[in-house]
């Protein structure tokens, strides 16, 4: 899908802007007037002007392009992780249930020794840091951006994080993450162990060099206790010390135990994990819509002239100066089917304006930075049905002569360049012409020789 058409979420608002403002730091401001135009004209607090600055320079410059990179980047290393989790999960499943006979307390090892040390080291940092920076949300992040494979997505990573830090809500991102990863994993353990279980004949024994039987009956049961409360079976004392004596072969000590290493995995492998992603996933979303930016920041904070003046903030409007062509009422009106007549760096020698029919009004000719900030703020407010840009093909095509005309074509329903004829006695360059032409077609804008009266009285000609 088109990136101009995507509607943005409110964190991706807050995202651009913020990637927008790490860019700035880094490379310096960016050519931002028409952005602050727009945002101005859109209204809001400083913070919803930013967003909007934001945005349209991310359109221009292909950061909210590279933001869909990114977030696809970001579902494609998910799911390389979550592949990577099924594997493993499996892995485990065969690990423990790898040796015949199966020593239960080592099988119980092999399944949830790894998850509960990394489970009390999320807990404890938890508690004692209040940030937790796992080495699979940095997995993540990283994969993200190598697959995203755009270089606009430099500063998506680091905006994303300081956008979260703000309200500590990197823990409850990753910690949603973490835990899916490792519940995924093991549920894809506890398949892998109950079709072992099912297919295969297996004897389930304890052994121990230096401790008694009554550690393990103690351990056993305790284990035990929480699983047979949800039906799963709990093997009795005389069970466990037969246990530890020989392998036992009667089929009922077999799924005896295999329902209880069942039901300890469940337990204390399982439900822990799918508790502690369904708490960070809802901390996640309540906390993401109190979500804001930073407004004290340097980035931010300059830009408050720029896109809320202090004529604006105190209802005072300053009379424009003299030089500026002052846009007739028609146009200040907004009809929307007003059309309008300007000429660009015109000089003097060429009478100007030339007979508009009634419904055609005149801007005039731009020729100071002014009177083109003056027109185009008039134009963003008010855009005209249909706008004709009057050239001088005598001159070259510069850079700021054609940016300006796109910059004005945005603001109009439709354009149409009107390359004047030269003056009585004087000859038109074919080279220069051929020059603009080609220059206006980057642009896909209609350019004429002859006079846009008639397109710009009825729409057509």
């Amino acid at each position: 899908m088109d990136s101009r058409v995507t509607v943005p979420t409110h964190l991706d608002m807050l995202w651009l802007t913020e990637a927008v403002r790490l860019r700035e730091e880094q490379a310096g401001a960016l050519e931002d007037q028409e952005a602050n135009r727009r945002a101005r004209h859109l209204g809001g607090d400083l913070a919803t002007r930013l967003q909007h600055r934001a945005l349209w320079l991310a359109e221009r410059d292909g950061l909210k392009l590279a933001l869909q990179r990114w977030k696809q980047g970001a579902r494609l290393a998910l799911v390389a992780l979550m592949i990577v989790a099924v594997i493993s999960g499996a892995g485990l499943a065969f690990a423990a249930l790898g040796q015949q006979p199966v020593n239960v307390f080592w099988a119980l090892g092999s399944l949830l020794g790894l998850n509960l040390l990394l489970l009390a080291s999320w807990l404890l940092s938890l508690m004692i840091a209040g940030e937790h920076g796992t080495t699979l949300g940095r997995v993540w992040l990283w994969l993200s951006e190598k697959l995203a494979r755009d270089a606009q997505a430099a500063q998506l990573a680091p905006a994303l994080v300081l956008l979260l830090q703000r309200r500590k809500l990197n823990r409850w991102l990753l910690g949603s993450l973490v835990h899916g990863l490792w519940l995924l994993a093991l549920c894809s353990a506890l398949v892998v162990v109950v079709m072992l279980l099912a297919t295969r004949r297996y004897g389930f024994v304890w052994e121990t060099t230096i401790l008694s039987a009554d550690t393990f009956v103690a351990m056993t049961q305790a284990l035990g206790a929480l699983p047979a409360w949800l039906g799963f079976s709990l093997p009795g004392p005389d069970m466990i010390r037969a246990s530890g004596d020989a392998l036992q072969g009667l089929d009922s000590a077999r799924q005896t135990w295999a329902g209880w290493l069942v039901g300890v995995l469940l337990v204390y492998g399982i439900i822990p994990r799918l508790l502690l992603a369904a708490f960070c996933l809802c901390r996640w979303r309540s906390g993401r819509t109190g979500l804001a930016l930073d407004l004290k920041l340097p980035g931010y904070s300059h830009l408050r002239e720029a896109l809320m003046p202090s004529s604006e903030r105190l209802g005072v409007n300053d009379a424009a100066p003299e030089q500026l062509h002052q846009i007739p009422p028609a146009i200040a009106n907004g009809d929307s089917d007003s059309a309008l007549l300007v000429g660009l760096e015109l000089d003097d020698k060429r009478p100007w304006p030339p007979a508009l029919p009634a419904s055609v009004k005149d801007a005039g000719v731009l020729d100071s930075r002014e009177s083109r900030h003056h027109l185009l703020e008039q134009m963003t407010r008010f855009p005209p049905a249909r706008l004709a840009i009057a050239c001088d093909p005598r001159r070259s095509p510069d850079r700021g002569s054609l940016a300006l005309i796109a910059e004005l074509a945005r603001c109009a329903g439709a354009t149409r360049i009107w390359l004047m004829q030269p003056p009585p006695g004087q000859v038109l360059d074919a080279e220069r012409l051929g020059d603009w032409h080609e220059a206006l077609q980057t642009l896909a804008l209609d350019t004429r020789e002859t006079s846009p009266m008639t397109w710009l009285e009825t729409g057509h000609d």
